[in-house]
This record gives structure tokens, C-alpha cells and sequence, in this order.
């Protein structure tokens, strides 16, 4: 295979994640209401976006460069397997172990496929400092969105989650006894301890919970200032 065809190749595998849905919205999980989901691609994209906006306002010594790489690529496998959640009975090794192998069938032969590969690794072992940023905008971005699916209506009340297998898991199930009134809280609660040691990701996680942006308000907004 030539080197085209590499390139060729490794596009079309990879940005087939513009069409699968994250299993966390699917029917099997909180079943997001209306026609549009979010894609594993653009979970991706948001991960690099949320870096970059991060970078952008903290005083960070990490290589933006090697994160952002990093987050483009962390998902690669998943158009081949599923996207697994916490929550589908599979651990944690045979979950990294099918991950690895499918992300090196994705990678192909490319000539940096084994720097790509190692990329995915040090993501996976957490134990650098991008790897560990990286994680933690991974994180956030789930949290970010499950939020956004909240502020516009779509998130199911938590008494209409029949066929939720989330909700058969004793951690959930506390959560909503001690208090939790709507699925983006559960996923706050089940996300907090991640970022209790990052001071910037405590701030922003912090802010998340009772502070929306209104996304339509801007464009509206934006449309009417470039009409005068």
C-alpha cells in the first residue's frame, strides 16, 4: 500500500466517527430526546476545542501541540468497536485491550503510526502531564455536553429512563436517593471526584453547574448587529 492510499485510508476509517452516535445518548443509555445526537467525531472536536480554550485563559506548562494530536485521534478505535461506557459490562483491561487493537487496525501504515499509537497509550496510562490534561478535557466535554442537552429541553426526566441500563447501577440509583433530580446531576456527581485535584478543572467544573451560555442568544444577537 502506497503512501496515498495510507492517508486515504486512515481518513476515511477515522472521520467514519462523524457517523456514530455516543453511546451515552443512545436508547440503551439516557436516550436523548430530538433528531440530532452528538457524534463521537464531534466529541472529539470538542475535547480540542475546550484545550485550546483552556490554554488559552490558564498559564499551562504542558505541549499544546502533543495534547491537541492527542485528543484528535483518542476515539480512532471506536469506529471499529463500540463506544463503550462504564456502564456495559465489560472491564476495564478487555475494554483497553480490544481499544489498542482497533486502533492500531485504524492507524494502518502510516509512516507515524507507531508515534500516533504510543500517543494513544500515554492518553490511556494517564501519567504525563498532556496525557493527564487531555484526560481531564475528555472528561469535561462529557459533562459540558450532558449540560447543553439539559439547558435545551432534551435530557428525559429521570422517573422516564425505562430501558436505561445506567439506572440498574447501585452507584446511580444512590445518587438519586441522596438527591439528584436530573441526569446532567447524576453525571455531575459521577464525574466530580475526577477533577478535585486540578485546581483550573475544578474552577471550570465548579462553574458548569449553575451557569448556562446561551449559544442562540449570541448568533441571534451577532445576525441583528451585522444587519444595521
Amino acid at each position: 500500500m502506497g503512501k496515498v492510499e495510507n492517508v486515504i485510508r486512515f481518513y476515511y476509517l477515522a472521520t467514519d466517527l462523524k457517523y456514530k452516535i455516543r453511546s451515552a445518548w443512545d436508547d440503551v443509555h439516557w436516550g436523548i430526546l430530538g433528531d440530532r445526537r452528538e457524534s463521537v467525531a464531534e466529541h472529539s472536536f470538542g475535547t480540542c476545542i475546550l484545550a485550546i480554550g483552556i490554554a488559552s485563559e490558564f498559564d499551562l506548562d504542558i505541549d499544546m501541540n502533543k495534547v491537541i494530536k492527542m485528543l484528535s485521534i483518542h476515539e480512532i478505535g471506536e469506529v471499529l468497536i463500540p463506544d463503550y461506557t462504564p456502564f456495559d459490562n465489560i472491564t476495564p483491561e478487555e475494554k483497553a485491550r480490544i481499544e489498542h487493537i482497533a486502533m492500531r487496525e485504524v492507524l494502518g501504515k502510516l509512516d507515524d503510526s507507531e508515534e500516533l499509537y504510543a500517543l494513544l497509550l500515554e492518553f490511556d496510562e494517564k501519567k504525563t502531564d498532556e496525557a493527564k490534561f487531555a484526560f481531564l478535557c475528555d472528561k469535561l466535554e462529557l459533562v459540558l455536553q450532558a449540560k447543553a442537552y439539559q439547558d435545551k429541553g432534551l435530557q428525559r426526566d429521570l422517573s422516564d429512563q425505562e430501558g436505561n441500563i445506567v439506572m440498574g447501577f447501585t452507584s446511580i440509583i444512590k445518587m438519586i436517593e441522596n438527591g439528584a433530580r436530573t441526569a446532567f446531576e447524576v453525571f455531575y456527581e459521577n464525574d466530580e471526584s475526577k477533577f478535585e485535584h486540578d485546581p483550573v478543572f475544578q474552577e471550570l467544573f465548579s462553574y458548569i453547574k449553575d451557569h448556562s451560555v446561551d449559544v442562540e442568544g449570541i448568533k441571534e444577537d451577532f445576525k441583528k448587529r451585522m444587519s444595521q
